[in-house]
């Protein structure tokens, strides 16, 4: 977690669990995912049955990848899937959800009390837009910005923590209680794709000068792309590799 600093009125030290973090993670925790997967859900067309027994060389594989990438042949490759548990502030996850081919099961505030973990972008972070919507680009924030979002979102997080408590502790539900909490809030949530959606998704989250349509996302959701990409190429680099090469559109 990156070290963020407070100022003084900023901290809260009411209570110990409370926590600023930077940090956004994804896990990859089950799949059944691979090339040769592309390959046999491909041939099934011509080979039928013993599509599903065919071992194929990576030659072959590659060029009957590319072929179906370049073609824009997609279904081949959701014949597959890839769960991932991410941990990441309210916000980013409602990006995550907008793909809606995929599966989510999130935390739920209805359900267990929410600890006080609340994002707070890390020194990196570019924290200035400039252009309008549409055609914009990120620059660097002046002197004093971060420690003044930083001082600025510890005292709202302090407060809106400090309200859910006391909610709770009145006996307000969970379901009402959660209401005060910020969209900063961390939640942890699964999410479970084929290789066709994930790639779809890597195309509009990642920012890359490769890509036949470059995108623009907010910083946060293309870290958790950048660490589904990276799970991604090593189970199937061929088809990683056939997705770059053709401008990283899904097929």
């Amino acid at each position: 977690m990156s070290e963020l600093p407070l100022s003084p009125s900023a901290v809260p030290s009411t209570d110990p669990g409370f926590e600023l973090r930077s940090e956004i993670t994804v896990e990859l925790v089950d799949h059944s995912a691979s090339d040769i997967g592309v390959v046999r859900a491909a041939r099934v067309s011509t080979a039928g049955e013993r599509a599903h027994r065919e071992e194929r060389g990576e030659g072959y594989m590659n060029g009957l990848i590319k072929y179906l990438m370049r073609s824009r042949h997609g279904s081949p490759f959701e014949h597959n899937y890839l769960t991932f548990l991410i941990n990441a502030p309210i916000f980013t996850v409602r990006h995550l959800m907008r793909h809606r081919t995929w599966s989510f099961n999130e935390e739920s505030a209805r359900y267990r009390e929410i600890k006080p973990v609340f994002y707070v972008p890390d020194g990196d972070r570019l924290l200035r837009q400039e252009g309008k919507p549409g055609d914009y680009q990120y620059v660097p924030g002046g002197d004093g910005d971060h420690a003044m979002l930083t001082t600025s979102a510890s005292r709202v997080y302090t407060a809106a923590y400090e309200e859910y408590t006391a909610l709770l502790q009145a006996g307000v539900a969970r379901e009402l209680a959660r209401m005060v909490l910020p969209v900063s809030t961390y939640s942890a949530v699964y999410a479970t794709c084929n290789a066709r959606a994930l790639m779809h998704f890597l195309g509009l989250r990642t920012n890359r000068d490769d890509a036949a349509y470059v995108s623009h996302p907010q910083r946060e959701i293309e870290i958790v792309a950048e660490q589904m990409e990276h799970a991604f190429a090593a189970l199937m680099p061929l088809t990683h590799g056939a997705f770059n090469e053709f401008g990283r559109v899904s097929p």
